[in-house]
């Protein structure tokens, strides 16, 4: 067995790899682009070696660099995971020139079926069944000549396309015309070739594909077939085994093709063959060969009992038994269904969103295997693919696997980031995916709004806050909570909600919020110009807003600082020391432990322990409010203060004290929930210096935080 590998990847798959190897006692070498620096995995390997920052081409995709760390830490292997220099055949070729085995097929079957074309033209000399398509082409006449003469709707696609990139359907000789160009651009941008070429697109159709394992010398055992037709603009969103409402004589054809496929090249290591099924006319048609390692391998392993990866180890270092025996111990379990979830927002077109993610909950279940490469406090870069995991459930059939996978997903939480949850569980409820017959074109018709408060614009601070954080002096935590306490409790009173339940405090220009589920809000606070879908609104009263409307909030009236909005059910976010109180210096609590800033997307608690205990009586509202008017309408305030140890004669002069308590004094614009700060005369202090002790008597008053 090898000593040491290098693992060219990042994320979830780069988190798995470093768990098999030291599962095999295998030393792990990880290597890692700088935003990756406090990724979890790196903990988990026997070295990591920072590539550097700079884009993915300077990093990941930075054969060299890689190939150099190699070298230097003197392993015997690298494992590439998937994406990045998995399909790369000069790296492949590179490590193999250096002594070092490449973990996966040959350069020359990488490079035998990289180029979509090619692949085709091996799948017909092998016999398989391929649907009708063109040769590559060198310009866009040739492509209208090849689509009219396959007939309409076609796909334009790269050929050294992948991850739904370069592939564009066309209705018409027009819609070639206007794809022509960008999927030539695409696939240059993308994977350095412009190549193109027209496929028969089948409108009713689910993509099937076939794993695939082979010993490099003609052997190749198939384990089994994946259903991954729930795709989204050509980007697999949930994937299963066994394919649901396959006829067995298809699935068993279907397998035996991808053996025989690659077979034909004495494929080596793991690779799988994808077809497109036509769901009407049951019939299979070649799509590609992907040679490396698949996202949703996972699910293969949980059903046939195999771990690929370890596999693909054995293999590379001469250990793997010999596949005709293996074959015969190889018998299918249950049913397993993978959700991929992104950090992306369903409501804004699947818009990235990298970020923080504050608070990371995935909970612990013997029927689910979830790998993710993201913990509490770690931040999600903008330059790489969005996934910060697989959820994968196994169970002994699909109806049990579905409902303990629907079961699950509501009690996971990634805060911080939008993420695809709700969307995928959206799709796993559909009658259609129950009932197996989801298209690859289904999810383009599926409609699905997440029940979110949109920040349109933040404000100048605005704060999620509850009832407040106290207690924690001691360590250095001052209290937090809202400023205006009193007003906070008649918001979240008049929104149906009890004294638990967090809100938003407002200072001195409100956010707009778009809102994407129903809901009932109150303001309190200073007097604030609030308007629903341009229509004024009152402040102290329930309000109702419909799914889609927009709450501005402009600017709070002189008269004062702070508003306040409850929303019923509550804001929810993650408590942190015992509240969901934000405290901005400290950075934590609230939405990732900051003001909201715009972009940000705020979910609805649903509960409260005040909605519980019914509606609040309407004689006991009209009493708060006109408390609160009188209160408020009040320009100056009487405090009664206690004289203590501090106003001592040792400190202050007699005649200062008569004017310290007599003196209208001005709230200062720095106070803060630490303490009120007043302006008012200056002190006069009993003695001018701190004599030998140098103990001045302001240095007892001069503090920052009023306990």
């Amino acid at each position: 067995m090898f000593k040491s590998i290098l693992v060219a990847n990042r994320g979830v798959i780069a988190s798995r790899i470093i768990r098999t190897l030291n599962g095999m006692g295998v030393e792990a070498v990880a290597v890692y682009h700088e935003e990756d620096r406090a990724a979890p995995y790196l903990r988990d390997a026997a070295h990591s070696v920072c590539l550097g920052g700079g884009s993915v081409a300077q990093t990941y995709l930075n054969a060299d660099k890689i190939l150099q760390i190699a070298l230097q830490y003197g392993v015997q292997a690298v494992h590439p995971g998937y994406g990045f220099l998995s399909e790369n055949e000069a790296f492949a070729l590179a490590c193999e020139e250096q002594g070092i085995r490449f973990i996966g097929p040959t350069a020359q079957q990488i490079s035998l079926f990289g180029l979509k074309h090619e692949a085709r033209r091996l799948a017909q000399a092998a016999g398989v069944p391929c649907i009708p398509g063109s040769p590559l082409l060198d310009s866009v006449e040739q492509a209208l000549h090849w689509s009219q003469r396959i007939g309409f709707p076609v796909m334009l696609k790269s050929t050294a396309g992948g991850g739904g990139i370069g592939m564009q359907v066309c209705e018409d000789a027009a819609a070639v015309q206007e794809a022509w160009a960008t999927v030539r651009q695409l696939g240059e941008s993308y994977f350095s070739n412009s190549g193109v070429f027209v496929e028969k697109f089948v409108a009713r159709a689910r993509h099937i594909e076939v794993q695939a394992f082979g010993d490099g010398a003609g052997e190749v055992v198939s384990l089994g077939e994946r259903d991954c037709s729930a795709q989204r603009r050509n980007q697999k969103v949930i994937e299963e085994t066994p394919a649901p409402d396959l006829p067995a004589a298809i699935r068993e054809r279907i397998c035996a093709t991808a053996e025989a496929l690659l077979a034909s090249v004495n494929y080596r290591n793991a690779g799988t063959v994808e077809f497109i099924y036509d769901a009407d006319n049951q019939l299979f048609y070649f799509l590609e060969v992907n040679t490396r390692l698949q996202v949703e391998h996972g699910v293969t392993e949980e059903v046939w009992g195999v771990d690929l990866v370890a596999c693909m180890v054995r293999l590379a270092a001469g250990e793997m038994p010999p596949l005709g025996p293996w074959r015969k111990q190889l018998s299918p379990r249950g049913h397993a269904i993978q959700v991929r979830v992104y950090a992306e927002d369903p409501n804004r077109e699947f818009t990235p969103c990298p970020g923080l993610i504050s608070h990371v909950h995935l909970p612990a279940d013997p029927a689910l295997r979830v790998e993710s490469w993201v913990e509490s406090g770690s931040i999600v870069p903008a330059l790489f693919d969005p996934m910060l995991a697989k959820i994968i459930c196994h169970a002994a059939d699909r109806s049990r696997c579905l409902d303990k996978l629907l079961a699950y997903l509501p009690d996971v939480l990634l805060y911080g980031v939008e993420t695809n949850l709700e969307y995928a569980a959206g799709i796993l409820s559909q009658p259609r995916f129950r009932d197996g017959r989801l298209l690859t074109s289904s999810l383009a018709a599926f409609q699905f709004t997440a029940p979110t408060i949109e920040v349109v614009s933040a404000g100048t601070q605005t704060t999620i806050q509850d009832q407040g954080r106290s207690g924690y002096w001691h360590v250095g935590v001052p209290p937090s909570g809202p400023m205006d306490a009193r007003s906070f409790a008649l918001a979240n009173v008049l929104a149906g909600n009890g004294p638990d339940a967090a809100g938003l405090e407002i200072t001195l220009q409100g956010p707009t919020l778009k809102f994407n589920l129903p809901a009932r809000v109150a303001l309190t606070g200073a007097a604030i110009d609030a308007r629903l879908d341009g229509q004024a609104l009152p402040m102290r009263t329930g309000i109702d807003v419909a799914a889609g409307q927009t709450l501005s909030l402009g600017d709070i009236d002189g008269r004062g600082a702070r508003s306040y909005l409850a929303v019923r059910g509550g804001i929810s976010c993650p408590a942190y020391l015992g509240s969901r109180a934000t405290f901005v210096l400290g950075q934590f609590g609230g939405h990732v432990g900051r003001a909201l800033r715009q972009g940000d997307v705020l979910r609805v608690a649903g509960s409260s322990s005040a909605t519980a205990a019914g509606p609040v009586a309407a004689a006991e509202l009209e009493a708060l409010s006109a408390a609160f008017d009188e209160a408020r309408a009040a320009d100056c305030w009487t405090l009664r203060v206690i004289y203590g140890p501090h106003g001592a004669p040792d400190y202050f002069t007699a005649d200062y004290i008569e004017t310290f308590f007599a003196s209208t004094w001005e709230v200062h614009y720095n106070s803060s929930r630490t303490g009120v700060r007043l302006l008012g005369p200056q002190p006069q202090w009993v003695r001018e210096n701190g004599g030998e002790a140098g103990l001045h008597p302001s240095n007892i008053h001069d503090t920052a935080y009023a306990f």
